[in-house]
This record gives structure tokens, sequence and C-alpha cells, in this order.
């Protein structure tokens, strides 16, 4: 009876700490979403159900967050089971901390959708400083963004051997590079993470030599996650949400799942709109994880598809020894 009140207490205290994250992501993202709304014309970035492992390449800042050298692999199918032209994504990623005071990254993205073809590479290095709540990384990316476009359409003019019009606003068989820029914060904590950040953040111009020359327009992230321990020491709840706006339109998806033996995780994901996401995945103990999830779509697109595969193969290892991934325990790895 003694230590019962004393076990209260320290609930309360938990729960006081759980609010006040809770309370901050929640101000965070009210106040981030009321300045989403500054441009008409957009270019989609790549996303990932498992966006957690994909943070590198979307906000600098993450760069060595892990406290270990990181090498992260995904590849996305989507809609799976679509005529033609259906979006395909894979990401190699590396971070790395150096120096005690510095996080380093290299990303290389290929995303194909239809008749354009993406690379992505980018580099990138983090400020790394420690605070009472846990380590902050701000950080910047510099990289390319090469483009390429097969305009040349089956049309019916082309199938019987007439004259295929040609659309002025439509280039073909075109391919240019620009120059694209990131910048990015993130804060990792014993049992939390938070980011914000911007990609494309000079709107790069892709000059095809057409009417109609296109920029890709500023994104902009909102990121977190937070680590809650069961009753039963076995057991975590892990929840995880990502707010995203490419300046016209507002994406969000929230995950839940739970870690057992900080090993072995399983859980379900809801994409606005878009997709309900079983995922499951597994950390083992030489530092190699793995993961998988697939999208349930719920748009109007659903009944042409039978969904989306991810999968996810991660290896990390603690440069100096110890332990692997690292000193905190962040929801990043799971």
């Amino acid at each position: 009876m003694f230590f019962l009140p004393i076990k209260n207490w320290e609930l309360s205290i938990e729960s006081d700490k759980l609010n006040y994250i809770m309370r901050r992501l929640i101000l965070l993202i009210i106040v981030f979403t009321g300045i989403f709304i500054n441009y008409s014309y957009s270019q989609v970035d790549s996303h990932f159900s498992l966006f957690e492992y994909s943070q590198n390449i979307y906000n600098p800042g993450a760069a060595g967050s892990n406290n270990a050298m990181c090498v992260t692999s995904l590849h996305r199918q989507q809609w799976v089971g679509w005529p033609e032209g259906r979006p395909q994504t894979t990401l190699f990623s590396f971070d790395m901390p150096l120096a005690d005071v510095l996080g380093v990254g290299l990303n290389i993205n290929q995303d194909i959708l239809g008749f354009q073809q993406d690379l992505n590479i980018s580099a990138n290095v983090a400020y790394r400083v420690e605070l009472d709540p846990g380590m902050l990384g701000v950080g910047i990316g510099i990289g390319i963004i090469n483009r390429a476009i097969d305009g040349n359409w089956i049309t019916w003019q082309s199938l019987t051997g007439g004259t295929v019009y040609q659309d002025p606003a439509v280039p073909h068989m075109d391919n240019k590079i620009a120059f694209d820029m990131n910048f990015g914060a993130t804060l990792v904590g014993d049992d939390f993470w938070i980011g914000i950040s911007t990609t494309h953040l000079l709107r790069p111009t892709i000059n095809f030599e057409v009417e109609l020359p296109s920029y890709i327009s500023r994104h902009y992230y909102l990121v977190g996650g937070y680590n809650y321990s069961l009753p039963n020491p076995s057991f975590d709840l892990v929840g995880t949400g990502m707010v995203l706006s490419d300046g016209s339109t507002v994406e969000f998806q929230v995950n839940a799942k739970i870690l057992y033996n900080k090993s072995f995780w399983g859980g379900l994901s809801y994409r606005y709109n878009d997709a309900i996401v079983p995922m499951i995945g597994v950390h083992l103990i030489n530092g190699l994880s793995i993961g998988y999830s697939y999208d349930i779509v719920t748009s109007k697109v659903g009944s042409y598809n039978s969904g989306s595969h991810e999968l996810m193969v991660r290896y990390c290892f603690n440069l100096k020894g110890g332990k692997t991934p690292g000193r905190y325990r962040s929801v990043r790895r799971l």
C-alpha cells in the first residue's frame, strides 16, 4: 500500500509529459498548416507509407540523427494492376554522424510516373547540438533533379498512319537538369522526435523550351512521433504522423504501431482520402531492419488497381562500438 501512491504519481508525471508533447505537436500542426496556401502550380514529391525511414530526402536536419551509420533502401510499387504508367519509386539513402557536431548524408531517389522520369540526387549536411529535450539537427540539402520526358503518346492518328498532332505545351523526348535545395530541422529525444522542413527551396525551373515551362513548387513537411511504454515492459505503443503540403493541397498521414521486445512491430496507417495501410516489420539485433506495407486504396482509383506495395531494408551500425544503433531510442528506427 505504501508504494501505490508513488506509482500513481509516476504515472501522472508520464501522462503530463505526454500531454505536453502532444499539445506542442498540435500547435505546430495548426500554425504550420496556416502558412500552406502560397502557390497554385505544383509538382508532388515522392511519398512513402513508411515515411519514418525516408526522412533524409525531405529533411536534411535528420542526417546522423540515429547516431549510427545507416544505409536505407525503399521501393514502392503503387497501384499494382493499373494498365500503364503507374507510379514506381526507388530510394537509396545513406547518413551518419561526423565529428560529434555534424551529420552527413547522401540520397538517390528515382520516381517514375507515366511518361515522366525523375532522378533526384542530393547531399545533406546537418549541424547537431545537444539540448535538454534531446539532439537538435539543423541541416541543408543540395543536389540536382534530372527530369526526362517521353511525350510521344500513342494516338489514333499514329496508329492509322495519319498526321500526329503535337501539343506545343508538351515536350517530346527531352531531358533537363535543375539545381535543387532543401532545408530542415529535427529534434530527437529519448522517446519522441519531431521535424519541420521544406524541399525545393528555390523552386527550380524545368525548362523544356516549350510554351509553358514549369517550376517545382516548395513542399512543406511537419513530422513527428512518440514512443509510449505500456505497463507490460515487452510492449511499446508507437505513434507517428506527417502533414505535407505543396502549397495548393494538404495531405496528412497517421501511423499506430505495437512494438514487441524492441524488435517486432505491426500496425496500421491512415492517409486522408487515399488509403488504409497495414504494415509489419522487424529490427534484428545485428542492426538490420526490414519493413513492409500494403496500401488498401480508398480513393476513386482504388477500383482500378489492387493496392500498393512498399518494402524497406535498413542496416545500421554504431561507429564507436557498443549497442546498435546508438544513443537514442528513436522511433525513426522502428
